[in-house]
């Protein structure tokens, strides 16, 4: 199960997209204001959809919606009809497993592509955008084993967006430079703790270069700073809760440097760990919510100017909203 925030009615309300896997479809939750979301609209995709975003792909200034359905070994692209409403699925077929999906242009076209981690075939896929929402044949790069999440960012300031990608089954994080046209260097490593399940990209330290946050599966979140050409230093580990299975780092509190929000799976909760200013972080502080949150994005969802906490929940198939006090 997988969450993602985004206006898809175009009423300036930011409405929410979830995968659910159980049911192979996804969900859009419009928002009716002040936070308050209607009913969901369901939409038929393919098996066990795990991931999804929600990007502009066919340049109409509508959001659309890309999902990575792993047992199909799928990615699905639901055009948006232009009232928040979406066309049937188009698919695509990509590596065994697709865990994670992301939706950038990487090959300076203006036209984002796909970026598609497949865990069960231990590779990244990229499909390139070739016009009005349709993609060509992934390209494949070889990673670590099983990876599970995916970023896209310029790690190394060159105006390229690079690939950030969790190795669940090495333990390590792969970092994939953009040599330019969209092409990329094979991986280059580095360690993390216990299964690494989420990664997130942000300038944390306020130093112009752009940081690795992970949620390490084995009770930790991994902060690696950026020591420049799009290296990074060893992870600085901070404890939270049971198996943390998503990561967002987004300012919540107002002080203009990015904070750490997980989702700790095991014990049915979200932490918040605020950022010191030097891009190291207090201990977290613990809100309680539905059994076994999957994914969390911090959006303001009620037009306060205050980022809130939307958390997908796996075991009782809710999704939580937690609004800024």
């Amino acid at each position: 199960m997988s969450v993602a925030i985004a206006d898809v009615n175009s009423d300036n309300k930011s409405d929410i997209v979830v995968a659910n896997q159980g049911s192979n479809t996804v969900s859009v939750l419009l928002n009716t204001g002040n936070g308050a979301f209607n009913a969901p609209i369901n939409y038929t995709v393919g098996g066990g959809p795990f991931s999804v975003a929600v990007v502009d792909v066919n340049s109409d200034n509508k959001p659309d919606i890309v999902v990575a359905n792993y047992n199909s070994s799928t990615v699905g692209v639901l055009l948006n009809t232009g009232s928040g409403t979406f066309y049937a699925q188009n698919t695509y077929p990509v590596g065994r497993g697709p865990q994670a999906v992301a939706v950038v242009d990487v090959n300076s076209d203006n036209k984002p592509d796909i970026i598609v981690a497949n865990g069960g075939s231990n590779n990244i896929g990229v499909l390139f955008n070739a016009g009005n929402g349709t993609f060509n044949a992934q390209t494949n790069y070889s990673v670590s084993t099983n990876p599970q999440s995916v970023a896209v960012a310029d790690v190394n300031s060159d105006n390229k967006p690079d690939i950030i990608v969790a190795n669940y089954g090495s333990s390590n994080i792969g970092v994939l430079l953009n040599i330019g046209s969209g092409t990329f260097n094979p991986q280059t490593t580095y360690a993390a703790m216990y299964a690494p399940y989420s990664v997130a990209v942000a300038d944390v330290n306020s130093d112009n270069r752009l940081d690795i946050v992970v949620a390490n599966y084995g009770n930790s979140v991994g902060v690696l700073l950026n020591a420049g050409n799009g290296t990074f230093t060893a992870q600085t580990v901070y404890y939270v809760d049971i198996y943390p299975y998503s990561v967002a780092v987004v300012d919540v509190n107002s002080d203009n440097t990015p904070d750490i929000v997980v989702a700790n799976y095991g014990s049915n909760d979200v932490m918040v760990l605020l950022n010191t200013g030097s891009g190291t972080f207090n201990t977290g502080t613990r809100y309680i919510v539905d059994t076994a949150p999957h994914s969390v994005a911090v959006v303001d969802v009620n037009n306060d100017n205050k980022p809130d906490i939307v958390v997908a929940s796996y075991s009782r198939n809710t999704v939580s909203v937690l609004l800024h006090c």
